[in-house]
């Protein structure tokens, strides 16, 4: 669950323990047993789980060839249904990355003062460059109302990390690749982050100044504007009292082209007008591999990173509305989208947001399954349960297989925005994240969550199997709805949603 970043950065960004919000008692009956979510069977969703968390696949890395094996797992599947493809022939829908190795040499100067890469910065993205008492511009935190009134074209825009209202150093690393799309289009030179002293710059540092993976350049993206960030000491004394001209030299970056994929399929629905609207299921398959790459502790008889939990639960339970959605067919169609590259920052469902497989506008609702764990098998927990109207189909759904549903136990981490989720949330589509029952983030928890420990004999096979069922049976709910869901009132999504259906 989000990306890889939070995994790697936990030690060092960890927040305080967060208290549980009662969940919310369900209003709803509790259906007859003639449901086809009643049907599944715990060896089934058992199967999905152990086959994608083995430590044959090898963490199912994005780029990695086991990643590839995951999706074709999930595409068969969706043949063996009779489920259409979405993506032509073929289930799968390549998303193009490259694999970026940053290089050690490159310095600025200003004044007396030379600055290294990692000891005071590091290129973030873009190509390596050079520049002569290049003219600096100081932009607040370089958005795009920073830039009024400003003339940065061939100058080096200076701004600091983050945002203003930001709650949380990830939406400081999640505000990046904006920054440059912004950056490029005023023609500025390079942008150059200013780091705050309370973030550890080594820990950032060596992150980001190993190999990293990403979406490759399209011809649209700021992939050639050098990026910088700079922290530790050398940002103390980074001013515009103190830094009117820049020259240097940026880090060189090697580049390799690799294709990984989205898995699509479509099931028609059966109502004459509904069926033309679509209810997005969707969950990543992704995970983050072996050894250095995981990002935890690891040991030379234990390397793997399964992704049980995180995310081969969330995955399986798309498969299963997959088995019982396709047996009794819903009114509205459904979309089933699994995605690549979660683990390493949205890449596969930020790449489909910007080439969807149908039109965004006819994808009313997306439901995304995705997690970092369990702490409670009581509950299920839905990021987002109040903000889309859908909450009774949530109580609905639990309350059939003996459970219950809490909201967000962690509002302050902005946990809505940090899955899959918010690629269609973006866009304006309605989007909750459905997770494994969790009360806050405690040792419970981190046991597990990007960990060699996470592996398939650690979790519950019952609990998993309820989980799956009230995912299905919330699908088929929302499915069956006489009017599409949308944002409450005055949520921040509301008026993009209204952009893109019209309203």
């Amino acid at each position: 669950m989000k990306f890889l970043l939070q995994a790697a950065l936990c030690g060092v960004l960890a927040s305080a323990s967060l208290q549980a919000q009662t969940p919310k008692k369900s209003k709803a009956a509790t259906p007859t047993k003639a449901l086809p979510e009643f049907a599944l069977k715990e060896a089934t969703v058992g199967q999905h789980v152990r086959f994608l968390a083995a430590d044959e696949m090898l963490g199912r890395r994005t780029g990695e060839i086991t990643n590839n094996v995951a999706a074709r797992y999930l595409a068969e599947y969706y043949r063996s249904l009779g489920l259409k493809p979405a993506a032509g022939e073929d289930y799968l829908q390549t998303v193009n990355l490259e694999r970026v190795t940053p290089g050690s040499q490159g310095y600025l100067t200003y004044g007396s003062d030379t600055l290294k890469v990692k000891e005071h910065f590091i290129s973030f993205s873009g190509e390596s460059a050079s520049f002569q008492q290049a003219p600096v511009v100081f932009a607040a935190y370089g958005l795009e109302n920073d830039y009024q009134g400003l003339d940065v074209k061939g100058k080096i825009v200076v701004a600091q990390f983050g945002t203003a209202d930001a709650k949380s150093p990830m939406e400081g690393f999640e505000s990046a690749e904006q920054k440059s799309k912004i950056a490029a289009q005023h023609g500025a030179l390079a942008l150059i982050e200013v780091l705050p002293p309370q973030l550890p710059w080594m820990s950032v540092a060596n992150y980001f100044g190993r190999e990293q993976v990403r979406l490759a350049a399209d011809g649209t993206s700021p992939a050639s504007l050098p990026h910088l960030w700079l922290g530790g000491k050398a940002a103390k004394g980074f001013n515009r009292d103190q830094v009117k001209q820049l020259s240097g030299q940026t880090p060189s970056q090697s580049k390799q082209a690799i294709r990984s994929f989205n898995v699509a399929a479509v099931l028609e629905g059966t109502d004459p007008v509904l069926k033309q609207e679509y209810v997005v299921l969707s969950a990543h398959f992704d995970h983050v591999g072996t050894g250095k790459n995981g990002g935890g502790t690891f040991t030379a008889a234990d390397s793997i990173f399964n992704g049980t939990r995180d995310n081969a639960f969330g995955t399986a339970a798309v498969l299963s509305a997959a088995q019982t959605l396709t047996s009794v067919k819903p009114k509205r169609s459904i979309l089933f989208l699994n995605f690549t590259g979660e683990e390493l920052g949205l890449l596969g469902s930020k790449y489909y947001a910007e080439h969807p497989l149908l039109p965004m506008k006819s994808c009313v609702y997306n439901l995304n399954c995705d997690g970092a764990g369990y702490n409670d098998t009581t509950l299920v927990t839905v990021i987002g349960l109040e903000r889309t109207g859908t909450q009774t189909e949530f109580e609905t759904a639990a309350a059939a297989f003996g459970l219950k549903v809490n909201a967000d136990p962690a509002p302050e981490q902005g946990l809505f925005d940090r899955s899959d989720n918010v690629s269609f949330a973006a866009k304006g589509v309605p989007a909750p994240t459905f997770a494994p029952g969790f009360t806050k983030f405690d040792a419970g928890l981190f046991k597990f969550y990007h960990q060699v420990s996470d592996n398939p004999d650690s979790i519950s096979y019952p609990y998993l199997l309820k989980y799956c069922q009230t995912y299905a049976y919330v699908a088929r709910l929302i499915a069956n709805r006489a009017s599409r869901p949308r944002w409450s009132k005055g949520d921040k999504y509301e008026a993009v949603s209204q952009q893109l259906y019209g309203q």
